[in-house]
């Protein structure tokens, strides 16, 4: 969409025919002490709350309440199989099948869980490659894991920088790496949408690279899931983790997501922790019996399920699939390309995008380089009701979500800015 124009009415227009536009009022959007709504755009952070999610718990707190343990069997939602209400509409959001898709424990626990089954090396293949300023959780496991193995964590891990003086990874250098390292490397784990910068990777594109030199692939999504089209059945990846707390709206240390691809479904010889939630239904509760794993991203469970954070990651899914991605991400791309219009007004000398400027390589996500700027800027715009996000040096990122944030929210957010930096705060 190239026909932006500027000017508040014109915003206010795109609201009125925005198709989406019901769904801002089903989320509690947080207020200031004088009642005026936040403009909130840290959804890339934590997810504003559903407003049918407490009705969502209340459910199971009321039949937990009048069931006790038998709420197992006679709750309204019977929770011996709740994760199971999950997997349909969680599948569909990522592109995967549901025989791919388990929501189990959280982000990191689950990358954890990933590497015991994926990362196997040897005494020669042993490294592992993530992009160089990959989210601090990521890298920390992975130099756990080489460590956990007997190998150095700086020797063994390799990393895939920017070019110098640019912002994002290029894929041709990734080809340098493989093709120089490719009998060294036995897992490649990358951030599907990068935490700092916004980039969408290609994900089916590091696969076929991952697969042609023998590397196992994976990618943390956390970024990616409910903000853009993963594809991660047809990316062909070895597996997938992500949480449901930023734009999946899960609440604050929500349960995660898990993607293993179904070429590995019926693979009971791939090494992995095991529990009694992935143990065969059907003979769980004999105790005794030796251990019968299930296929799928189902035999990756350990223990059974915490409901109350499970009913409110049903309270967002259920929106979710109402709405559907296609439409999601229809919005947010007219959204965030409206924000990166404004902020061009802005003019260079003040700002710099380093997200990607095509939107087929960006979710709603933008990172704002502030030139001359440090973190009194930020707190400036914290102050009059405007929550983002600051990343040191210099950045603020900012992610317009296209089921809550509007037009309007955006023209204000640049407007404050534009104030506050012709004000001269943070420099």
């Amino acid at each position: 969409m190239s026909d932006y124009k500027l000017g508040l009415e014109y915003a206010l227009q795109q609201d009125q025919n925005d198709e989406l536009k019901a769904y801002r009022s089903q989320f509690h959007i947080p207020k200031d002490k004088q009642g005026n709504q936040w403009i909130y755009m840290t959804g890339n952070s934590l997810g504003l709350q559903p407003k049918q999610t407490k009705a969502y718990v209340n459910q199971e707190l009321e039949d937990w309440a009048n069931f006790g343990v038998e709420g197992h069997l006679e709750a309204k939602n019977p929770w011996l199989r709740y994760h199971e209400f999950l997997t349909e509409s969680m599948a569909k959001l990522v592109g995967a099948k549901p025989i791919e898709v388990i929501v189990m424990n959280t982000l990191t626990a689950n990358l954890h869980f990933m590497m015991v089954s994926f990362y196997k090396p040897t005494k020669t293949r042993y490294k592992i490659l993530i992009e160089s300023d990959a989210f601090p959780s990521d890298k920390y496991a992975v130099e756990s894991q080489l460590r956990h193995h007997g190998f150095d964590d700086k020797e063994g891990l390799i990393l895939w920088k920017p070019r110098k003086g640019e912002d994002l990874l290029n894929y041709e250098d990734l080809e340098t790496i493989l093709e120089e390292h490719c009998n060294e490397i036995a897992l490649i784990m990358i951030g599907g949408v990068n935490y700092y910068t916004g980039q969408f990777l290609d994900l089916k594109r590091i696969t076929e690279l991952g697969h042609k030199h023998g590397c196992n692939v994976g990618f943390d999504c956390a970024h990616g899931a409910g903000n853009v089209a993963l594809n991660l059945h047809d990316s062909g990846a070895d597996f997938a983790v992500w949480c449901t707390y930023k734009y999946l709206n899960s609440g604050p240390g929500s349960l995660a997501g898990c993607f293993i691809h179904e070429r590995h479904a019926h693979c009971k010889d791939l090494n992995r922790f095991t529990g009694w939630w992935s143990h065969n239904k059907q003979t769980r509760f004999n105790m005794r019996d030796a251990f019968d794993q299930l296929p799928g991203a189902e035999g990756w469970q350990l223990s059974n399920p915490p409901i109350l954070s499970m009913a409110a990651i049903k309270a967002s899914l259920d929106m979710f699939n109402e709405v559907g991605i296609d439409k999601l991400i229809v919005k947010s791309k007219k959204l965030t390309g409206y924000f990166e219009f404004l902020l061009k007004q802005l003019g260079e000398d003040s700002i710099k995008i380093i997200t990607p400027i095509n939107p087929n390589e960006r979710g709603c996500q933008l990172s704002i380089q502030v030139k001359n700027a440090d973190k009194t800027l930020h707190n400036k715009l914290t102050e009059i009701g405007i929550i983002s996000d600051w990343r040191e040096p210099d950045v603020i990122r900012c992610a317009p979500v296209p089921l809550y944030n509007s037009f309007e929210d955006v023209y204000y957010l640049v407007e404050s800015l534009s104030l506050a930096l012709s004000e001269g705060e943070g420099t």
